[in-house]
């Protein structure tokens, strides 16, 4: 497993397993089970993805060293301020039943940030969380969070793919050495993406499928990517990027396809009421 190191010196695995939207009926610890069986070293999961805990005993039951296993989670919007923060990370390292998780987000760019931010730092100085960042945080969102925090984000998770690349904000990124992570780096199962002719020519060249093309463009972008899936053998696939590389003109050929559309947009202050009207992780 390829590793990409942090701007606070620890390291992150480049590519990690997403559970978002698997469901916690013994589908997300089975998924993830699969996971670390297949290889993986690095599981995403957040408070409002309502499976945790299900995540926790996969990786408790897993035989694996917890050292050796990287744990993301993050805060919803609804525990933002300090206080409310403290609370729920709290509710996360007792949803996963571990000691402390390996990175911690705040989920949205909406509301208390700052607040919650400092609890995220408190956190971080007392060991329960190894490293701290933010997700779904544009350019314009770092800029008004980062003049009112003390730590720098280790992390920022956005929406990235091939159609979507984020040059502006991994241009804003490189000075503070954040680094960039990809959730839905398939896009939302996109037909035209997966049909790509560009992209297909590049995989039929290294016998490999569009996913794992995909994936390899990433990696060698320096970009963590978090694949999900319940399939075994599409989990298994999703690894299996370490043992071929894309020439400098494939690399050029992948960047010229960015059309720079994204799926939403976090800009919009109307999306995190939304999110907090539909998504409730507590009474």
């Amino acid at each position: 497993m390829k590793i990409i190191k942090l701007n606070n010196g620890n390291e992150i695995p480049a590519i990690g397993f997403g559970v978002f939207m698997i469901p916690n009926n013994g589908e997300t610890k089975k998924a993830v089970t699969e996971a670390l069986k297949a290889g993986y070293r690095h599981i995403d999961t957040a408070a409002a993805y309502f499976n945790e805990a299900e995540v926790g005993e996969a990786v408790r039951e897993s035989g694996i060293p917890r050292e050796d296993i990287f744990v993301t989670s993050k805060l919803w919007i609804q525990d933002y301020g300090y206080e409310a923060a403290k609370k729920g990370i709290e509710t996360s390292l007792k949803n996963l039943n571990i000691d402390y998780i390996d990175l911690y987000l705040l989920h949205q760019p909406y509301g208390d940030t700052a607040g919650a931010w400092k609890a995220l730092e408190e956190a971080y100085r007392q060991g329960l969380l190894k490293n701290i960042g933010v997700s779904n945080h544009t350019v314009e969102r770092l800029q008004k969070l980062l003049p009112q925090i003390e730590i720098m984000p280790q992390v920022d998770q956005v929406e990235y793919n091939v159609y979507y690349q984020e040059k502006k904000l991994r241009d804003y990124l490189k000075p503070y050495d954040i680094k960039l992570e990809a959730y839905f780096p398939f896009g939302h199962g996109d037909k035209r993406m997966m049909n790509d002719p560009v992209i297909t020519d590049i995989a039929n060249k290294h016998g490999k499928s569009v996913q794992q093309t995909m994936l390899r463009f990433y990696l060698q972008e320096q970009v963590v990517s978090l694949p999900k899936s319940t399939s075994p053998r599409h989990i298994q696939d999703n690894i299996h990027v370490f043992d071929f590389e894309l020439s400098e003109s494939e690399m050029e050929a992948m960047r010229r396809l960015d059309a720079d559309k994204c799926s939403y947009d976090p800009n919009d202050d109307s999306n995190g009421e939304m999110l907090l009207r539909n998504y409730k992780v507590h009474d």
